[in-house]
């Protein structure tokens, strides 16, 4: 595993950031990392990075174990934060000239060359970075997380504050990115998670609450109940419905009823049964199609 967290634990006083949380990242993923404001994302990735200590648990980064001491493991890390910390004041290519000066790199002109390209920056590399646009700001943050070709890849929030042609420039260039790097990163734009992950998890007060691949999450590997609408050739008492095995609750809209299920199992042979038995004709029945958002809410609140 590129990525591995044991029973990571931190307390903020009497506040528990993060309750006993496990999970792997294999080597390629682009891993969505979600949760409310206040779940803990930010903490977590934090103690990924090295940048903060857990209170227990342990961290282990292409299979060996990660501390805020350990310089050589942060080495395979690349890390962009919630607030992007730029020198404003420096020109782009001396920002990442001095970044490069961390790592020791070599040939570091032909690096920044190379940065440059990769983040599109070819035409600002001259300008001072508080003369650069959002956009812009978070490109050469890509490309100093970036400079020193980590294997592991962490975003909080890389793309907060960009407008719509931004967006897609940054998330394109995060998918490019991902091909040969392991991937995690955090939002609160679903549909951002959507489009350039392949797998989801969701944090809340502390605790992993869904971890799974987007069509997985989707379709109710999450332990969610499941939601069906139905309609009847003829009028049908909501009391029936309820006492079908596997119904939890019956709303009527109109003509059509919005049945939820106890739990995983498909509940739809149990209404056509119901239909049977009761002499009915199905003239609608349809399962209710959740997109992320939807998923995310009922698991966070």
């Amino acid at each position: 595993m590129s990525v591995e967290t044991r029973q990571i634990t931190k307390l903020f006083g009497k506040q528990k950031a993060l309750n006993e949380v496990s999970f792997s990242i294999k080597k390629g993923e682009l891993v969505g990392f979600l949760g409310p404001n206040g779940a803990g994302k930010s903490t977590m990735m934090k103690i990924i990075t090295g940048f903060l200590p857990s209170d227990s648990g342990e961290v282990f980064v292409n299979g060996q174990k990660n501390m805020s001491k350990n310089l050589e493991i942060r080495k395979n890390i690349g890390y962009l934060p919630e607030h992007n910390p730029l020198y404003t004041d420096l020109y782009v290519k001396e920002f990442l000239e001095i970044t490069a000066g961390f790592y020791k790199l070599e040939k570091v002109k032909k690096r920044i060359a190379e940065m440059v390209e990769l983040t599109g920056l070819g035409d600002e590399q001259h300008k001072k970075i508080r003369a650069l646009s959002k956009g812009y700001r978070q490109r050469v943050g890509l490309a100093q997380a970036l400079i020193h070709d980590p294997s592991v890849l962490i975003l909080d929030e890389p793309t907060t504050g960009l407008d719509p042609n931004q967006l897609e420039e940054i998330r394109q260039l995060i998918r490019e990115t991902s091909r040969e790097k392991t991937v995690m990163l955090s939002s609160h734009i679903m549909q951002e998670v959507e489009a350039v992950c392949n797998r989801v998890i969701i944090i809340n007060k502390g605790k992993i609450v869904a971890d799974g691949g987007i069509n997985e999450i989707k379709n109710g590997k999450t332990n969610r109940n499941q939601v069906v609408f139905v309609e009847f050739s003829t009028a049908v008492k909501s009391e029936k419905l309820i006492a079908v095995e596997g119904v939890k609750n019956v709303e009527l809209h109109g003509d059509v009823f919005e049945i939820e299920s106890t739990g995983e199992r498909d509940i739809r042979p149990a209404i056509f049964d119901f239909a049977v038995k009761n002499q009915l004709i199905i003239l609608t029945l349809n399962e209710k199609q959740q997109n992320l958002e939807s998923v995310f809410h009922q698991l966070t609140q």
